[in-house]
């Protein structure tokens, strides 16, 4: 696997199906699946993870590509960065695309999948705003071919979890046939992990507007409140016109809810937030605004 790994893994399996794969968890308890390695394999190089067994999902090909279904796109878990940053699938969720061409250099997307952006669920995953913002559902593969679904955010919320011998199977995201944004900012220049990011979707059909921002807590945060807002602000009618106070507005409602004042101390006063906190909110703000401009232009 490495040379730098302080040991080795004792077996590798390689299933050709899912239900196969779901076996051989189940099978081996205290082995790891996995797709494309670029969570798991840092963790072994660092010492922090030292399997006694590998499942690997790479030969499964029917969790490679995606299909339609019922208004939905059902998206296998093992879709690279690089296939979902490919024309044919922005035209199909456009801010799916856009956050897996920001995932990081060309080997990062080439190896990451949707499934281990989700499974590894690390704070700055760019995909997993968009599919908060989204509302996705994940199809959970488990033994004997039992499949069970969730939302993607109970899973990264911890509200529900992963069972024994369980893995993602496919994502199952609505097709909203409408503008879709996502947006980061990063340290420096080019690709980076996101100190913030915003994921921004409209839902013409319900007069709606979901936003999610990442990068910034344990998990995505949908600010509810400042959807519903600037939704109701929205001439939904007349080319979805809005005036630019509101996209102002927006930008701040959504940056105070996400990073909000200190308590106040037991006198009233509050506390001033730090420069570093002051300035992501800011880079949260300013995130959204854009967001909901592009949106709607």
């Amino acid at each position: 696997m490495t040379t730098h790994a302080p040991q080795a893994a004792q077996a590798v399996t390689l299933p050709t199906t899912l239900d196969e794969a779901v076996a051989a968890l189940t099978a081996m308890p205290a082995a790891v699946p996995v797709a494309g390695g670029t969570d798991l394999m840092a963790a072994v190089n660092s010492g922090q993870l030292r399997p006694a067994a590998l499942v690997g999902l790479g030969r499964i090909s029917e969790i490679r590509g995606w299909q339609y279904q019922d208004g939905h796109a059902l998206l296998g878990a093992g879709l690279t960065h690089a296939r979902m940053g490919r024309p044919d699938f922005a035209a199909l969720i456009p801010a799916l695309a856009a956050a897996a061409r920001a995932a990081g250099p060309p080997q990062i997307r080439n190896a990451g999948t949707l499934g281990g952006n989700i499974a590894s669920a690390a704070p700055t995953g760019d995909a997993l705003p968009v599919l908060a913002a989204l509302e996705a559902t994940l199809i959970i593969a488990g033994p004997d071919g039992a499949r069970r679904e969730m939302p993607v955010s109970h899973l990264l919320a911890g509200m529900e979890m992963l069972r024994a011998g369980e893995l993602i199977g496919y994502v199952r995201v609505p097709l909203l046939h409408a503008p879709q944004v996502f947006l980061k900012a990063t340290g420096r220049t080019g690709p980076g992990r996101a100190t913030a990011s915003v994921a921004l979707v409209l839902d013409p059909a319900r007069r709606g507007v979901r936003c999610a921002v990442g990068a910034i807590a344990p998990m995505p945060l949908r600010p509810l409140e400042a959807e519903q807002w600037v939704a109701s602000l929205i001439d939904w009618d007349n080319g979805r016109a809005v005036v630019p106070e509101a996209l102002h507005g927006f930008g701040e409602y959504v940056a105070a809810a996400c990073i909000p004042d200190a308590a106040p101390d037991e006198d009233g006063s509050v506390a001033q937030l730090p420069p570093a906190v002051l300035h992501l909110r800011r880079t949260v703000a300013a995130l959204a605004r854009r967001a909901l401009g592009r949106a709607l232009s």
